[in-house]
Order: C-alpha cells, then structure tokens, then sequence
C-alpha cells in the first residue's frame, strides 16, 4: 500500500515540515536544564565546586537512567549527560564554579562561527536541519541545495540562529569574566529552550509570511522522489 503525503506547495510549507520531523519536544529542554539548576542550587548552599558538580552530574544521570527504564530516546538526555560531564571538569579542575559556563560559552562562539561560514559560503546551517527531516537524506543528504528558493530561506533562517549564538554571548561573557555564577545559571537557562522557543516562533513567522515556490523535485520525498533526483 502506498504512502502518500501532502506536497507542500511553497518552500516555506516544506521546511515547516521537516523541522517538525527533525526538532525534539519539551521533555529534552527540562533535561538539559536541570543540571544546570542542580548545580546553581547546590553552589549556592554549600559553596563547594566538587559538591555542586557532583550534584549536577547525578542528576543528569539519573534522567539518563530513567530514559533507559522507559526504554524511551536517549538523544537529548546523553547530550545533557556529556554536556555537564564537561561543565564538572572544567570546574572542579579550576576551582572556580563560573568555569563549568566556559564550555557552553565556548560552544556557542563555535556555532555563531559555523553559522556566519555557513551564511557566507552559501550552505546556510538551517539548511541541514531541513535536510535531516527529509525521508531521502540518507540517499542524497544535499538535496535541499539545488532549490535556490530553498537556499534562500533557510538563509534567512540561518540569521536568525545568529541572533540568538550573539545573544548568548552579549550576556553571559561578562557574567563569566565578573564572576557571576547565581546569574550565570539564571542566563544559560533563560537563554536556553526560552530564547530557542522564541527563535522558532521568529521563523515560524517569517515561514508563515513567506511564498518562495518550489523548484520542480522538491517535496516531502515519500512519493516520486526517485522521478525527482532523474529529473534533477
């Protein structure tokens, strides 16, 4: 029996699609959150770099372990179980509680790089998210590039996701230089699933408003996509 889908009749339509196919939920967020809370909290009241860490990393384990007895996706949970091993190094190796926000900080200036290359060679990074959602990415993952429409939004799209790695950045460098690790905690998470909601309400808009036509080929790539490569 064949699968049929509803073929998207503007460029925008199809990255709606595929960013629903390839973004995760609330649950991965509280996730990577938590940690973080743990280890504000735990800093606060005792003080101790070791103890705070150690607090954090348990937690993120134990969500870790819950997702295995759920037999549930470990995706996002095992990035937050890495992302907060590395945030503990850089802690307890330092002695300094505002090191365990150098990673993230680090990471974000990496991405913000990433996507200004991306931008300006042409192969936007929102293009690769739209990609992951498209069924044929294992076939031909580069597919979403030969519609120029394509390129286009998810260009400006790209943008946005630059907005949000320069925000991060404006705010929580100068907490880390000044030390500040109570508003450190409060700004990574505000500026974590909040901010990310936010960017994606921003395209969601920008999506809605848009009318960029499909180049031929184009689609969710159930149906006819052999016929789509030959005729590209």
């Amino acid at each position: 029996m064949a699968l049929t889908v509803a073929t998207p009749e503007t460029v925008e339509a199809l990255i709606r699609h595929r960013l629903a196919t390839a973004l995760g939920g609330w649950r991965g967020s509280i996730e990577t959150a938590l940690p973080t809370v743990v280890f504000v909290a735990f800093w606060t009241w005792q003080q101790d770099v070791r103890i705070a860490a150690g607090a954090a990393l348990a937690v993120a384990v134990v969500l870790a372990l819950v997702r295995v007895v759920q037999h549930s996706s470990l995706s996002h949970v095992a990035g937050a179980v890495f992302a907060t091993a590395i945030a503990a190094f850089f802690a307890v190796r330092s002695g300094r509680a505002e090191a365990a926000f150098l990673p993230g900080i680090l990471t974000n200036a990496a991405f913000l790089a990433a996507t200004l290359v991306s931008v300006a060679t042409r192969w936007p990074a929102v293009g690769f998210i739209v990609g992951a959602g498209d069924p044929r990415a294992q076939e031909d993952p580069f597919a979403w590039r030969r519609d120029r429409g394509m390129v286009r939004v998810c260009t400006r799209l790209t943008w946005v996701l630059i907005g949000v790695y320069t925000l991060r950045l404006l705010i929580m460098v100068p907490l880390y230089l000044a030390a500040e690790v109570a508003w450190l905690g409060v700004a990574k998470i505000a500026l974590g699933w909040p901010l990310w909601v936010a960017s994606l309400a921003v395209m969601g808009w920008m999506l809605l408003s848009g009318h960029t036509p499909l180049e031929p080929g184009e689609g969710p790539g159930v149906e006819g996509s052999e016929d789509a490569d030959q005729a590209s």
